[in-house]
């Protein structure tokens, strides 16, 4: 299935209660809390209950089960097999799934449906199945989230943070002193977005499923390890550069310290890799379209026709900036004509069969590696 084209940000929306893509990112982004009631009339039916739980025994898939009990936390991680959840009638529990929009068409298209946020920040859609009673007790996440009631009913509770101390002594971070200050009832339908830092509470009232959009958070620190080691792993091992040379160095009566003309040497040639803005570039891009841990990819077809359309296979990260287009934790130069349909391949996540064929006989050469290492795959369009 094809891709939709990019939205209007500028036309009013359902999914954010009547306000703009535009206007929502300038009022509630990162800023304050919005309910939208209906925000997808009716609930959203992603997958049942017994394709949910089999899911959740996959190696591939995330999941985790939650059950609170004689006031008790306990957390299991997955896989999970049928026999490991406990049963229907048992209140008080929950199973999280992680990344459903790797594994299930109608998750990815709801996926899209929050593309106005760049797909740099976008991380993925997570179910919370849960038993009358179910939650995961108070919290507060580092991230925006959509939580989109699919079915069944939950009850919020939000607040801000005032003391942020958890409970001891339990598997999950819990709140130990959180009050809330409002409180809503969500209907299939329903949607609430919170910002980074608001202190939730959520508890199902009766069996329900929970979908939530979530987005990428990373750390300055992790953030810039990360794209350090890329940038070390892009350097030429064979290019070493100048060795150090201290032709004036005196004998010395404190051998364990180190000399200062290498402090100086080295600090010279770190700055000296972070200097070249297109390589910092570079290494933040392949970091960002890494795909998810975990992920691995089927092998595709072994030729390209141009007769043919592509689109993205859904565990692709595909993103682009002014000189390059990157394609899961990998870059490419991209300029001209086809700059631009790669960068219409990651904004629509598709190509028809006329886009497939403007392409230059290179680009069309890369598109059949990924095509053959089943990144992108064949389209009917």
């Amino acid at each position: 299935m094809i891709a939709q084209s990019c939205m209007d940000i500028s036309l009013a929306s359902p999914l954010l209660g009547g306000l703009s893509p535009q206007h929502f990112m300038r009022r509630h982004w990162q800023k304050k809390p919005l309910l939208v009631r209906q925000a997808v009339p009716g609930g959203v039916d992603l997958v049942d209950r017994s394709q949910l739980f089999a899911l959740a025994s996959h190696d591939e898939v995330e999941s985790r089960l939650i059950v609170h009990r004689e006031g008790r936390w306990t957390l299991r991680q997955g896989p999970l097999a049928r026999s490991a959840i406990p049963p229907l009638k048992q209140p008080n529990w929950t199973l999280l799934v992680q990344g459903l929009d790797l594994h299930l068409p109608s998750a990815r298209a709801l996926l899209d449906r929050f593309r106005f946020v760049p797909d740099a920040r976008l991380d993925d859609v997570m179910l919370s199945f849960a038993t009358d009673g179910g939650g995961v007790g108070p919290h507060v996440d580092s991230y925006d989230v959509f939580l989109l009631q699919a079915r069944g009913r939950r009850r919020w509770r939000i607040g801000k943070v005032k003391q942020p101390e958890l409970v001891p002594d339990v598997p999950l971070k819990i709140l130990a002193n959180f009050e809330a200050e409002q409180e809503w009832l969500l209907e299939p339908g329903d949607m609430l977005y919170l910002p980074p830092g608001w202190a939730h509470d959520g508890v199902a009232e009766g069996e329900c499923m929970t979908c939530s959009i979530g987005f990428r958070a990373a750390g300055r620190d992790e953030l810039a390890r990360d794209v350090l080691q890329r940038l070390l792993d892009g350097a030429d091992a064979d290019e070493r550069g100048p060795l150090y040379r201290d032709p004036l160095l005196a004998a010395t009566e404190a051998p364990g310290r180190i000399p200062s003309a290498l402090q100086t040497f080295t600090e010279a040639a770190v700055v000296r890799l972070l200097a070249d803005p297109n390589a910092l570039a570079c290494a933040l891009g392949e970091v960002l379209s890494e795909p998810k841990r975990g992920v691995w990819f089927d092998t595709g077809e072994a030729s390209l026709s141009a007769a043919i359309g592509v689109r993205l296979d859904p565990r692709t990260r595909m993103l682009y900036d002014d000189a390059h287009v990157f394609v899961n934790g990998e870059s490419f130069r991209a300029a001209g004509r086809d700059a631009k349909l790669m960068r219409r391949l990651a904004d629509q996540r598709a190509l028809d069969a006329a886009d497939v064929a403007a392409l230059s006989v290179g680009a069309r050469e890369l598109l059949a590696d990924w095509l053959a290492a089943g990144w992108v795959l064949r389209s009917d369009r």
